[in-house]
């Protein structure tokens, strides 16, 4: 089943691959992809089956999601939000059955694309602390929301974005609620910023909500203390990004190894693959790949064992920080190798270059990994440890 899941998932992706070059130069929405994707089900794709989806586990996913990542990184990081967001809804034990239902009914039966919206621009991942500062008060049937959200993936193209907003007159540790919004809610405008390094088709502009009214039955989810929704979807909300950067590497991987086979110096009879630099490197390489690959389908089949189990999100720490080690490592490299001829636009090395440079930072970010990693091995409490910068 997951092998001829694969190869769908290439087959498609080799299909992105062709309209890569020109939404990466517009920075425009892979419209097209996306509704492919509908079509062929990857809205329900992990969706239980008692639900109408199809029921697949968290490993599955990922080797979906790296197959994709293959093609298009921008429209496999995109369209991944859907399933980070409607995913710990679904999952979770907080949620109410009511929510969990309706959530279902919209992606299964009437073919709907959830996007997600958590981050806010005095964010950073470096940290990992998200306080909320777009507030939600309460009014007659509803909410009126205000506050600028950031990194809205795929925003404009999606049928409803779930926002995490501070709900007013809640109390508790680190209130939060989540709130869907259609696009054609009075008081919700879009900042078209996404002009970026890499990942320019994911479109992560940033959304301004300006009294913006959503009836009560726009609300999913209300806490009064966010953190454990936030930790038992970890897997979802960030590790599901992992595998996204690993076929991301793996597609430059085998585009510097295609370079290399075909290019032949004028005076030489050998291609550049025989030289004992590029063998060297591209042993390196694959190393590197075949490591990064290992390590994260291992976190995802241990998240898919043993549920969100301090080993299990150890294991997704380990994988991210070594896709990000690992992708940033052989985009650099496949520039290098792959000479000037590959620095112009429109080089697949070029674009994958940019996209790849992005991984590290892709929370959590590398070091931000590196911390909780340290503390888990270690045996220490995180609570009890020293905040990294003086709080104000």
């Amino acid at each position: 089943m997951q092998r001829t899941l694969q190869a769908k998932c290439l087959e498609l992706a080799a299909d992105f691959a062709t309209r890569s070059p020109q939404h990466d130069r517009e920075a425009s929405h892979p419209t097209e992809n996306y509704d492919i994707l509908r079509r062929e089900g990857f809205l329900h794709l992990t969706i239980p089956k008692h639900w109408g989806g199809s029921g697949h586990d968290f490993l599955t996913h990922t080797i979906a999601y790296e197959a994709l990542g293959r093609g298009c990184p921008s429209t496999a990081l995109a369209f991944n939000m859907h399933a980070s967001v409607v995913m710990p809804l679904l999952e979770s034990t907080e949620v109410s059955d009511a929510a969990k239902t309706k959530i279902a009914d919209l992606v299964v039966n009437h073919g709907k694309m959830l996007g997600g919206n958590f981050s806010e621009p005095g964010h950073t991942s470096l940290i990992g602390e998200r306080p909320l500062s777009v507030r939600a008060y309460p009014v007659e049937g509803g909410y009126c929301i205000s506050g600028r959200k950031m990194f809205a993936s795929m925003l404009q193209a999606a049928d409803y974005v779930l926002v995490l907003v501070h709900p007013e007159g809640t109390t508790g540790v680190s209130p939060g609620m989540l709130a869907m919004i259609p696009p054609n809610a009075e008081g919700r405008n879009v900042i078209a910023n996404w002009d970026t390094l890499g990942m320019r088709a994911t479109r992560s502009d940033s959304l301004i909500l300006d009294n913006c009214f959503v009836p009560d039955d726009a609300v999913v989810f209300r806490s009064g203390d966010i953190r454990r929704f936030r930790i038992e979807g970890a897997s979802w909300f960030w590790a599901s990004y992992t595998s996204v950067y690993l076929g991301l590497a793996g597609a430059a991987f085998d585009e510097l190894c295609r370079v290399l086979n075909t290019r032949n110096a004028e005076g030489y009879s050998q291609s550049l693959a025989w030289h004992p630099d590029s063998r060297r490197h591209v042993a390196e390489l694959s190393v590197d790949l075949h490591a990064a690959r290992l390590t994260t389908y291992h976190s995802a089949w241990l998240r898919d064992r043993d549920g969100p189990t301090p080993e299990a999100m150890t294991a997704m720490f380990r994988a991210k920080y070594l896709v990000g080690q690992a992708t940033s490592r052989i985009v650099r490299t496949a520039l290098t190798l792959g000479g000037a001829h590959g620095i112009f636009k429109g080089s697949r090395i070029e674009q994958l270059f940019r996209d790849g440079a992005l991984a590290e930072i892709q929370p959590p970010q590398s070091d931000f990994c590196l911390w909780n990693i340290g503390l888990h091995e270690l045996g220490l409490d995180p609570a009890a440890a020293l905040p990294p910068m003086r709080p104000a």
